[in-house]
């Protein structure tokens, strides 16, 4: 595919609310976190994503967009998303092109408002800089994420359903696969998929 970002750049100058998918994940405005989806500029471009180490208390092995808590010195989103990649994969932040933000949405697990930073890079090899936190780092082109057959919608044990992404090495669900299916929503990249065809969320993405 040739991917287009004139749509997502336009939407993310007034991003519409997101119609419920999971659960009401109104901002608490307890803590605050900024977490980055990073583009390559490529044709297809990849999207950078890590797995969480399996020994963290919060989110253990699960897959994540880079970011963390908003800290005062990083004056806001996009400065600790750029921090937090930075530290995570490595990423030069000069080389980051900012397109937008998304409006917060509430983690109930962290008790976290996270927002999300939306950019492009050029692309390129990315490795985990410090293994205590990330333990591998996965790119995959929008043409995969976007393909029918690795979306579907997950079912926690505690009953509620949402968007989730199950791809050859890793599974997405959670708060970073509502965000990725909003952003190929907004970008116009969505293909149309199964939801119903709903499976459980495997164990190894549920330590916590």
């Amino acid at each position: 595919m040739t991917a287009d970002f004139s749509a997502l750049r336009r939407a993310l100058v007034d991003p519409p609310s997101r119609p419920l998918i999971d659960f009401d994940r109104t901002p608490r405005g307890k803590r605050s976190a900024a977490v980055l989806m990073l583009f390559s500029d490529r044709p297809d471009p990849e999207i950078v994503f890590v797995r969480r180490a399996s020994t963290l208390r919060r989110h253990a092995g699960q897959m994540a967009l880079p970011g963390g808590r908003i800290d005062d010195v990083d004056g806001g989103p996009v400065g600790a998303a750029l921090r937090e990649a930075e530290e995570e994969v490595g990423l030069t932040p000069h080389e980051v092109s900012v397109m937008g933000e998304l409006p917060p949405l509430w983690v109930p697990a962290s008790n976290y408002d996270v927002t999300t930073v939306v950019a492009t890079w050029p692309g390129g090899e990315l490795d985990a800089v410090d293994i205590a936190e990330t333990e591998s780092v996965h790119q995959y082109p929008v043409s995969m994420l976007t393909s029918a057959d690795v979306r579907m919608t997950c079912e926690h044990p505690a009953g509620f359903r949402g968007p989730a992404f199950v791809l050859p090495d890793s599974f997405i669900w959670g708060l970073t696969a509502h965000l990725l299916d909003w952003v190929l929503e907004l970008a116009g990249w969505d293909q149309g998929w199964d939801r119903e065809r709903v499976v459980p969320i495997p164990n190894e993405y549920m330590r916590d």
